[in-house]
Protein backbone atom coordinates (compact mmCIF):
# COMPACT_ATOMS: atom_id res chain seq x y z
CA UNK A 1 0.00 0.00 0.00
CA UNK A 2 1.13 3.42 -0.81
CA UNK A 3 1.28 6.51 1.47
CA UNK A 4 -1.74 8.25 -0.47
CA UNK A 5 -4.13 5.14 0.45
CA UNK A 6 -2.89 4.97 4.13
CA UNK A 7 -5.05 6.18 6.93
CA UNK A 8 -1.99 7.99 8.98
CA UNK A 9 0.68 9.56 7.44
CA UNK A 10 4.42 8.04 8.29
CA UNK A 11 5.10 10.36 10.68
CA UNK A 12 2.58 9.54 12.90
CA UNK A 13 3.50 5.50 12.58
CA UNK A 14 6.73 6.44 13.38
CA UNK A 15 5.96 8.04 16.40
CA UNK A 16 3.43 5.51 17.74
CA UNK A 17 6.21 2.55 17.06
CA UNK A 18 8.28 5.01 18.83
CA UNK A 19 6.91 5.53 21.63
CA UNK A 20 5.98 1.83 22.50
CA UNK A 21 9.20 0.76 21.58
CA UNK A 22 10.62 2.83 23.96
CA UNK A 23 8.03 1.55 26.83
CA UNK A 24 9.09 -2.20 26.45
CA UNK A 25 12.24 -1.85 26.01
CA UNK A 26 12.59 0.61 29.13
CA UNK A 27 9.94 -2.31 31.03
CA UNK A 28 12.49 -5.38 29.77
CA UNK A 29 15.46 -3.43 31.42
CA UNK A 30 13.52 -2.44 34.39
CA UNK A 31 12.37 -6.49 34.94
CA UNK A 32 15.96 -7.45 33.74
CA UNK A 33 17.53 -6.52 36.70
CA UNK A 34 16.27 -8.97 38.45
CA UNK A 35 17.63 -12.14 36.66
CA UNK A 36 20.16 -13.05 38.00
CA UNK A 37 20.58 -17.13 36.91
CA UNK A 38 19.29 -19.19 34.37
CA UNK A 39 16.19 -19.96 35.95
CA UNK A 40 15.38 -16.19 37.01
CA UNK A 41 15.70 -16.15 33.36
CA UNK A 42 13.75 -18.94 32.15
CA UNK A 43 11.05 -19.24 34.57
CA UNK A 44 10.81 -15.68 36.39
CA UNK A 45 12.00 -17.55 39.70
CA UNK A 46 8.49 -20.27 39.86
CA UNK A 47 7.18 -17.56 41.40
CA UNK A 48 4.24 -15.72 39.27
CA UNK A 49 1.04 -15.40 40.44
CA UNK A 50 -2.80 -15.27 39.70
CA UNK A 51 -3.33 -11.92 38.10
CA UNK A 52 -0.04 -11.99 35.65
CA UNK A 53 -0.25 -15.53 35.15
CA UNK A 54 -4.00 -15.14 33.50
CA UNK A 55 -2.86 -12.30 31.55
CA UNK A 56 0.16 -13.40 30.29
CA UNK A 57 -1.92 -16.74 29.36
CA UNK A 58 -4.87 -14.56 27.15
CA UNK A 59 -2.41 -11.91 25.95
CA UNK A 60 0.16 -14.85 24.63
CA UNK A 61 -2.75 -15.90 22.96
CA UNK A 62 -4.23 -12.72 21.79
CA UNK A 63 -1.57 -12.78 18.70
CA UNK A 64 -1.54 -10.75 15.61
CA UNK A 65 -2.91 -13.73 14.06
CA UNK A 66 -6.17 -13.30 15.96
CA UNK A 67 -6.89 -9.75 15.56
CA UNK A 68 -5.44 -10.23 11.93
CA UNK A 69 -6.76 -14.29 10.77
CA UNK A 70 -9.93 -14.18 12.60
CA UNK A 71 -11.46 -11.05 10.34
CA UNK A 72 -9.69 -13.06 7.26
CA UNK A 73 -11.49 -16.02 8.43
CA UNK A 74 -15.33 -14.53 8.45
CA UNK A 75 -14.08 -12.72 5.46
CA UNK A 76 -13.65 -16.10 3.48
CA UNK A 77 -15.95 -18.77 5.95
CA UNK A 78 -18.29 -16.94 7.18
CA UNK A 79 -20.32 -17.24 10.09
CA UNK A 80 -18.71 -20.61 11.19
CA UNK A 81 -15.31 -19.35 10.18
CA UNK A 82 -15.46 -16.60 12.71
CA UNK A 83 -16.60 -18.96 15.45
CA UNK A 84 -13.95 -21.80 13.98
CA UNK A 85 -11.45 -19.08 15.55
CA UNK A 86 -12.64 -19.18 19.20
CA UNK A 87 -12.26 -22.88 19.67
CA UNK A 88 -8.40 -22.08 20.12
CA UNK A 89 -9.93 -21.32 23.41
CA UNK A 90 -10.92 -25.07 24.22
CA UNK A 91 -6.30 -25.41 23.90
CA UNK A 92 -6.26 -23.40 27.19
CA UNK A 93 -9.47 -24.80 29.26
CA UNK A 94 -7.91 -28.15 28.46
CA UNK A 95 -4.60 -27.32 29.50
CA UNK A 96 -5.48 -25.91 33.00
CA UNK A 97 -5.30 -29.68 34.52
CA UNK A 98 -2.34 -30.64 32.67
CA UNK A 99 -0.27 -27.62 33.52
CA UNK A 100 -1.69 -28.80 37.53
CA UNK A 101 -0.34 -32.56 36.49
CA UNK A 102 2.91 -31.19 34.80
CA UNK A 103 3.97 -29.65 38.22
CA UNK A 104 3.31 -32.17 40.33
CA UNK A 105 5.24 -34.85 38.03
CA UNK A 106 8.04 -31.80 36.91
CA UNK A 107 8.41 -29.31 39.93
CA UNK A 108 12.29 -28.95 38.94
CA UNK A 109 11.73 -29.37 34.42
CA UNK A 110 12.56 -26.50 32.49
CA UNK A 111 10.81 -26.99 29.07
CA UNK A 112 8.17 -29.45 27.24
CA UNK A 113 11.37 -31.24 25.81
CA UNK A 114 12.71 -32.15 28.90
CA UNK A 115 9.37 -34.18 29.40
CA UNK A 116 9.87 -36.31 25.54
CA UNK A 117 12.93 -37.21 26.21
CA UNK A 118 12.82 -38.40 29.63
CA UNK A 119 8.82 -39.81 29.04
CA UNK A 120 10.07 -41.59 25.20
CA UNK A 121 13.60 -40.96 25.17
CA UNK A 122 16.03 -39.47 22.47
CA UNK A 123 14.25 -40.70 19.36
CA UNK A 124 11.04 -39.21 20.32
CA UNK A 125 12.69 -36.33 21.81
CA UNK A 126 14.23 -35.70 18.18
CA UNK A 127 11.51 -35.72 16.47
CA UNK A 128 9.44 -33.68 18.83
CA UNK A 129 12.21 -31.08 18.50
CA UNK A 130 11.99 -30.74 14.91
CA UNK A 131 8.29 -30.50 14.83
CA UNK A 132 8.46 -28.05 17.49
CA UNK A 133 11.14 -25.41 15.74
CA UNK A 134 8.97 -25.79 12.72
CA UNK A 135 6.21 -24.61 14.33
CA UNK A 136 7.37 -22.41 16.34
CA UNK A 137 9.51 -20.58 13.71
CA UNK A 138 6.54 -20.52 11.72
CA UNK A 139 4.51 -18.73 14.47
CA UNK A 140 7.01 -16.55 14.53
CA UNK A 141 7.51 -15.54 10.75
CA UNK A 142 3.51 -15.36 10.88
CA UNK A 143 3.35 -12.85 13.66
CA UNK A 144 6.69 -10.62 12.14
CA UNK A 145 4.53 -10.84 8.70
CA UNK A 146 1.68 -9.21 10.30
CA UNK A 147 3.36 -6.65 11.97
CA UNK A 148 4.70 -5.37 8.74
CA UNK A 149 1.50 -6.10 6.93
CA UNK A 150 -0.15 -3.63 9.67
CA UNK A 151 2.02 -0.79 9.52
CA UNK A 152 1.92 -0.56 5.76
CA UNK A 153 -1.68 -0.98 5.73
CA UNK A 154 -2.50 1.80 8.34
CA UNK A 155 0.77 4.36 7.70
CA UNK A 156 2.17 3.29 4.38
CA UNK A 157 5.35 2.79 6.19
CA UNK A 158 7.15 0.04 3.85
CA UNK A 159 6.46 -3.62 4.82
CA UNK A 160 10.08 -4.62 5.76
CA UNK A 161 10.63 -1.40 7.91
CA UNK A 162 7.87 -1.85 9.63
CA UNK A 163 8.60 -5.46 10.32
CA UNK A 164 12.05 -5.05 11.13
CA UNK A 165 11.14 -2.63 14.14
CA UNK A 166 8.54 -4.69 15.93
CA UNK A 167 10.68 -7.30 15.75
CA UNK A 168 13.92 -5.81 16.45
CA UNK A 169 12.27 -4.38 19.79
CA UNK A 170 10.64 -7.86 21.00
CA UNK A 171 13.76 -9.19 21.22
CA UNK A 172 15.50 -6.52 22.68
CA UNK A 173 13.56 -6.54 25.55
CA UNK A 174 12.99 -10.50 25.84
CA UNK A 175 17.09 -10.86 25.78
CA UNK A 176 17.19 -8.53 28.67
CA UNK A 177 14.47 -9.34 30.77
CA UNK A 178 13.68 -13.03 30.05
CA UNK A 179 10.28 -14.57 31.24
CA UNK A 180 9.80 -11.62 33.71
CA UNK A 181 9.70 -8.99 31.19
CA UNK A 182 7.49 -11.00 28.97
CA UNK A 183 4.89 -11.33 31.76
CA UNK A 184 5.25 -7.92 32.92
CA UNK A 185 4.49 -6.46 29.67
CA UNK A 186 1.87 -9.29 28.78
CA UNK A 187 -0.21 -7.74 31.73
CA UNK A 188 0.02 -4.12 30.37
CA UNK A 189 -0.91 -5.73 26.63
CA UNK A 190 -3.62 -7.63 27.60
CA UNK A 191 -5.45 -4.33 29.26
CA UNK A 192 -4.87 -2.06 26.42
CA UNK A 193 -5.82 -5.29 24.35
CA UNK A 194 -9.33 -5.91 26.50
CA UNK A 195 -10.24 -1.80 25.94
CA UNK A 196 -9.31 -1.40 22.77
CA UNK A 197 -11.50 -4.25 21.49
CA UNK A 198 -14.05 -2.97 23.20
CA UNK A 199 -14.07 0.71 21.99
CA UNK A 200 -13.67 -1.03 18.25
CA UNK A 201 -16.87 -3.32 18.54
CA UNK A 202 -19.07 -0.12 19.79
CA UNK A 203 -17.59 1.90 17.14
CA UNK A 204 -18.74 -0.14 14.47
CA UNK A 205 -22.07 -0.90 15.36
CA UNK A 206 -22.55 2.77 15.72
CA UNK A 207 -22.21 2.66 12.02
CA UNK A 208 -24.08 -0.13 10.38
CA UNK A 209 -26.78 -2.29 12.69
CA UNK A 210 -26.48 -6.69 12.51
CA UNK A 211 -29.72 -6.32 10.29
CA UNK A 212 -27.77 -4.49 7.62
CA UNK A 213 -24.35 -6.83 7.84
CA UNK A 214 -26.87 -9.49 7.65
CA UNK A 215 -29.32 -8.44 4.22
CA UNK A 216 -25.37 -7.17 2.76
CA UNK A 217 -24.16 -10.34 3.30
CA UNK A 218 -27.52 -12.08 1.94
CA UNK A 219 -27.42 -10.08 -0.87
CA UNK A 220 -23.87 -9.68 -2.30
CA UNK A 221 -21.77 -13.01 -0.60
CA UNK A 222 -25.19 -15.76 1.09
CA UNK A 223 -22.86 -18.51 1.13
CA UNK A 224 -20.75 -16.79 4.19
CA UNK A 225 -24.01 -17.25 6.16
CA UNK A 226 -24.81 -20.89 5.33
CA UNK A 227 -24.39 -23.44 8.12
CA UNK A 228 -23.97 -26.35 5.93
CA UNK A 229 -20.94 -24.47 4.45
CA UNK A 230 -18.36 -27.71 4.52
CA UNK A 231 -15.13 -25.85 4.22
CA UNK A 232 -16.64 -23.56 7.09
CA UNK A 233 -17.62 -27.13 8.76
CA UNK A 234 -14.04 -28.92 9.33
CA UNK A 235 -12.82 -25.63 9.69
CA UNK A 236 -14.06 -25.55 12.93
CA UNK A 237 -12.67 -29.18 13.92
CA UNK A 238 -9.62 -28.46 12.32
CA UNK A 239 -9.03 -25.19 14.03
CA UNK A 240 -10.18 -26.74 17.55
CA UNK A 241 -7.61 -29.44 17.37
CA UNK A 242 -4.87 -27.20 15.43
CA UNK A 243 -4.89 -24.76 19.08
CA UNK A 244 -5.02 -28.35 21.15
CA UNK A 245 -1.52 -28.85 18.63
CA UNK A 246 -0.63 -25.07 19.41
CA UNK A 247 -1.22 -25.20 23.25
CA UNK A 248 -0.09 -29.04 24.39
CA UNK A 249 2.65 -29.02 22.61
CA UNK A 250 4.60 -25.64 22.35
CA UNK A 251 7.22 -24.55 25.58
CA UNK A 252 5.57 -21.02 25.60
CA UNK A 253 2.69 -23.32 27.52
CA UNK A 254 4.49 -25.50 29.53
CA UNK A 255 7.35 -22.79 30.56
CA UNK A 256 4.44 -21.22 32.04
CA UNK A 257 3.14 -24.37 33.85
CA UNK A 258 6.71 -24.44 35.55
CA UNK A 259 6.99 -20.40 36.25
CA UNK A 260 3.60 -20.22 37.80
CA UNK A 261 3.08 -20.60 41.84
CA UNK A 262 2.45 -24.00 43.05
CA UNK A 263 -1.74 -23.98 43.07
CA UNK A 264 -2.11 -21.22 40.43
CA UNK A 265 -1.30 -22.82 36.62
CA UNK A 266 -4.83 -24.11 36.56
CA UNK A 267 -6.76 -20.97 37.36
CA UNK A 268 -4.67 -18.91 35.17
CA UNK A 269 -4.79 -21.08 31.91
CA UNK A 270 -8.30 -21.02 32.39
CA UNK A 271 -9.24 -17.67 33.41
CA UNK A 272 -7.20 -17.03 30.30
CA UNK A 273 -9.46 -18.87 28.11
CA UNK A 274 -12.22 -17.16 29.33
CA UNK A 275 -10.55 -13.70 28.74
CA UNK A 276 -9.54 -14.89 24.97
CA UNK A 277 -12.73 -16.33 23.89
CA UNK A 278 -14.88 -13.27 22.81
CA UNK A 279 -11.87 -11.84 21.21
CA UNK A 280 -11.75 -13.66 17.68
CA UNK A 281 -15.81 -13.01 17.45
CA UNK A 282 -15.44 -9.45 17.62
CA UNK A 283 -12.54 -9.04 15.42
CA UNK A 284 -14.62 -11.61 12.65
CA UNK A 285 -17.64 -9.42 13.54
CA UNK A 286 -15.45 -6.29 12.06
CA UNK A 287 -14.83 -8.52 8.70
CA UNK A 288 -18.71 -9.00 8.17
CA UNK A 289 -19.26 -5.76 8.62
CA UNK A 290 -17.11 -4.78 5.75
CA UNK A 291 -19.26 -5.17 2.50
CA UNK A 292 -22.13 -3.22 4.75
CA UNK A 293 -19.32 -0.28 4.99
CA UNK A 294 -18.45 -0.54 1.35
CA UNK A 295 -14.72 -0.71 2.42
CA UNK A 296 -12.82 -1.69 -0.15
CA UNK A 297 -10.41 -5.23 1.25
CA UNK A 298 -7.70 -5.56 -1.67
CA UNK A 299 -6.68 -8.75 1.02
CA UNK A 300 -8.32 -10.86 3.38
CA UNK A 301 -5.67 -10.53 6.10
CA UNK A 302 -5.71 -6.93 6.03
CA UNK A 303 -9.50 -6.49 6.28
CA UNK A 304 -9.53 -6.11 10.09
CA UNK A 305 -7.50 -2.59 10.12
CA UNK A 306 -9.08 -1.44 6.96
CA UNK A 307 -12.44 -1.76 8.67
CA UNK A 308 -11.49 0.01 11.84
CA UNK A 309 -9.75 2.78 10.18
CA UNK A 310 -12.69 3.54 7.82
CA UNK A 311 -15.32 3.59 10.73
CA UNK A 312 -13.12 5.29 13.22
CA UNK A 313 -10.99 7.41 10.62
CA UNK A 314 -7.33 8.42 12.51
CA UNK A 315 -8.56 7.53 15.51
CA UNK A 316 -9.45 3.84 14.48
CA UNK A 317 -6.12 4.07 12.61
CA UNK A 318 -4.36 4.55 15.46
CA UNK A 319 -6.39 2.31 17.77
CA UNK A 320 -6.09 -0.41 15.92
CA UNK A 321 -1.96 0.28 15.46
CA UNK A 322 -2.02 -0.09 19.55
CA UNK A 323 -4.14 -3.41 19.82
CA UNK A 324 -2.44 -5.39 17.31
CA UNK A 325 0.79 -4.08 18.34
CA UNK A 326 0.19 -5.20 21.63
CA UNK A 327 -1.02 -8.51 20.57
CA UNK A 328 2.04 -8.95 18.71
CA UNK A 329 4.36 -7.91 20.93
CA UNK A 330 2.66 -10.17 23.83
CA UNK A 331 2.93 -13.34 21.20
CA UNK A 332 6.63 -12.81 19.92
CA UNK A 333 8.48 -12.14 22.69
CA UNK A 334 6.98 -15.37 24.45
CA UNK A 335 7.75 -17.16 21.81
CA UNK A 336 11.30 -15.45 21.52
CA UNK A 337 11.90 -16.46 24.84
CA UNK A 338 10.46 -19.98 25.30
CA UNK A 339 12.26 -21.11 21.96
CA UNK A 340 14.86 -19.82 23.12
CA UNK A 341 15.27 -21.80 26.78
CA UNK A 342 13.85 -24.61 24.58
CA UNK A 343 16.98 -24.68 22.69
CA UNK A 344 19.17 -23.75 25.83
CA UNK A 345 18.17 -26.33 28.11
CA UNK A 346 17.70 -29.59 25.79
CA UNK A 347 20.59 -28.67 22.96
CA UNK A 348 23.22 -26.22 24.77
CA UNK A 349 22.86 -27.86 28.21
CA UNK A 350 21.69 -31.47 27.81
CA UNK A 351 23.96 -32.32 24.45
CA UNK A 352 26.35 -29.63 24.39
CA UNK A 353 27.36 -28.42 28.02
CA UNK A 354 26.20 -30.45 30.59
CA UNK A 355 28.19 -28.03 33.46
CA UNK A 356 27.81 -24.89 32.30
CA UNK A 357 27.16 -22.57 35.15
CA UNK A 358 23.52 -20.59 35.54
CA UNK A 359 25.11 -17.58 34.13
CA UNK A 360 26.27 -19.27 31.02
CA UNK A 361 23.22 -20.43 30.68
CA UNK A 362 21.50 -17.11 30.68
CA UNK A 363 24.02 -15.28 28.60
CA UNK A 364 23.00 -18.80 25.88
CA UNK A 365 19.79 -18.00 26.36
CA UNK A 366 20.10 -14.32 25.25
CA UNK A 367 22.75 -15.22 22.42
CA UNK A 368 19.79 -17.60 21.02
CA UNK A 369 16.98 -15.11 21.32
CA UNK A 370 19.30 -12.71 19.23
CA UNK A 371 19.74 -15.59 16.43
CA UNK A 372 16.10 -16.07 16.92
CA UNK A 373 15.08 -12.72 15.57
CA UNK A 374 17.93 -12.73 12.71
CA UNK A 375 16.27 -15.52 11.33
CA UNK A 376 13.26 -14.19 11.13
CA UNK A 377 13.92 -11.05 10.06
CA UNK A 378 15.85 -13.01 7.09
CA UNK A 379 12.69 -15.16 6.47
CA UNK A 380 10.13 -12.12 6.21
CA UNK A 381 12.15 -10.06 3.85
CA UNK A 382 10.27 -11.15 1.31
CA UNK A 383 6.52 -11.44 2.41
CA UNK A 384 5.60 -14.87 1.75
CA UNK A 385 1.54 -15.53 1.24
CA UNK A 386 -1.00 -15.43 3.50
CA UNK A 387 -1.00 -15.34 6.96
CA UNK A 388 -3.25 -18.57 7.16
CA UNK A 389 -0.74 -20.10 4.63
CA UNK A 390 2.10 -19.43 6.52
CA UNK A 391 0.62 -20.92 9.70
CA UNK A 392 -1.64 -23.86 8.93
CA UNK A 393 1.16 -25.63 6.72
CA UNK A 394 2.16 -26.82 10.78
CA UNK A 395 -1.27 -27.94 11.51
CA UNK A 396 -0.48 -31.92 10.91
CA UNK A 397 2.85 -31.68 12.60
CA UNK A 398 0.89 -29.93 15.91
CA UNK A 399 -2.10 -31.77 15.45
CA UNK A 400 0.68 -35.49 15.51
CA UNK A 401 1.96 -34.69 19.16
CA UNK A 402 -1.93 -34.19 20.45
CA UNK A 403 -2.31 -37.65 21.66
CA UNK A 404 1.76 -38.78 22.40
CA UNK A 405 1.47 -36.03 25.01
CA UNK A 406 -2.04 -36.29 26.46
CA UNK A 407 -1.48 -40.49 26.74
CA UNK A 408 2.28 -39.62 28.06
CA UNK A 409 1.44 -37.15 30.85
CA UNK A 410 -1.56 -39.78 32.55
CA UNK A 411 -0.98 -43.41 31.34
CA UNK A 412 1.42 -45.44 32.25
CA UNK A 413 1.41 -47.73 29.07
CA UNK A 414 1.75 -45.15 27.04
CA UNK A 415 4.78 -46.66 24.87
CA UNK A 416 8.10 -45.19 22.70
CA UNK A 417 6.46 -46.77 19.72
CA UNK A 418 3.19 -45.21 19.66
CA UNK A 419 4.62 -41.92 20.36
CA UNK A 420 7.34 -41.81 17.49
CA UNK A 421 4.59 -43.35 15.32
CA UNK A 422 2.06 -41.25 16.09
CA UNK A 423 3.91 -38.46 14.86
CA UNK A 424 5.44 -39.63 12.02
CA UNK A 425 2.75 -41.26 10.41
CA UNK A 426 0.05 -38.56 11.49
CA UNK A 427 2.38 -35.73 10.37
CA UNK A 428 2.44 -38.08 7.15
CA UNK A 429 -0.40 -38.46 6.27
CA UNK A 430 -1.79 -34.59 7.07
CA UNK A 431 0.53 -32.81 5.12
CA UNK A 432 -0.58 -35.32 2.27
CA UNK A 433 -3.91 -33.81 3.00
CA UNK A 434 -2.78 -29.74 2.93
CA UNK A 435 -1.99 -30.44 0.00
CA UNK A 436 -4.39 -32.57 -1.82
CA UNK A 437 -7.30 -31.11 -0.73
CA UNK A 438 -6.55 -28.32 2.25
CA UNK A 439 -5.57 -26.70 4.92
CA UNK A 440 -8.95 -26.85 6.81
CA UNK A 441 -8.69 -30.93 6.68
CA UNK A 442 -4.69 -31.24 7.99
CA UNK A 443 -4.35 -31.08 11.09
CA UNK A 444 -7.75 -33.02 11.78
CA UNK A 445 -6.79 -35.81 9.83
CA UNK A 446 -3.08 -35.88 11.35
CA UNK A 447 -4.75 -36.14 14.71
CA UNK A 448 -7.34 -38.91 13.84
CA UNK A 449 -4.14 -40.70 12.40
CA UNK A 450 -1.56 -40.32 15.31
CA UNK A 451 -4.86 -40.64 17.67
CA UNK A 452 -5.20 -44.22 16.37
CA UNK A 453 -1.71 -45.22 16.70
CA UNK A 454 -0.76 -43.81 20.20
CA UNK A 455 -4.04 -46.08 21.63
CA UNK A 456 -3.39 -49.33 20.44
CA UNK A 457 0.19 -49.12 21.08
CA UNK A 458 -0.68 -48.30 24.25
CA UNK A 459 -3.68 -51.14 24.07
CA UNK A 460 -0.74 -53.85 23.02
CA UNK A 461 2.18 -52.20 25.57
CA UNK A 462 3.04 -54.54 28.78
CA UNK A 463 5.64 -51.51 29.57
CA UNK A 464 4.56 -49.68 32.60
CA UNK A 465 6.28 -46.57 33.07
CA UNK A 466 7.55 -44.96 36.51
CA UNK A 467 6.77 -41.63 36.96
CA UNK A 468 9.28 -40.66 39.21
CA UNK A 469 11.92 -40.62 36.23
CA UNK A 470 10.12 -37.26 34.92
CA UNK A 471 11.63 -35.65 38.19
CA UNK A 472 15.10 -36.09 36.65
CA UNK A 473 14.55 -32.91 34.72
CA UNK A 474 16.57 -30.58 36.67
Amino acid sequence: MNESAAILPPVVGWILLAAFSALWIGLGIYWGRRNKSFEDHALAGRNIGLALGSATAAATWITSNTTMLAPQFALELGVWGMLAYTTASVGLFLFAPMAVRIRKLMPTGYTSGDFFRLRYGRAAWGIFMVYTLFYSLTWLVSMAMAGGILLNALSGIPYAWGMTVILAVCVIYTMRGGLGAVIGTDFIQSLIIIVGVVIVGFAVLSHVSVDQIHENLQATRPALLNVLFPAAIMAIFNNLLFGLGEVFHNNVWWSRAFAFRDGVGGKAFALGGLIWFPIPIAAGFIALASGALNVPVPAADMVGPLVVADVLGEFGAIAIFIVVFCSLASSLDSLLAATSDLLTEDVYRKLMNPGAPPETLKKMAQYVTLALGLFTWVVCLPRIGTLASVLFFAGPLVGSMIWPIVTGLYWRRASTVGAVGGMLLGAGVGLVCYFAIGWYVATLIATAVSMVWVLACAHFSKARFAWAQLREAA
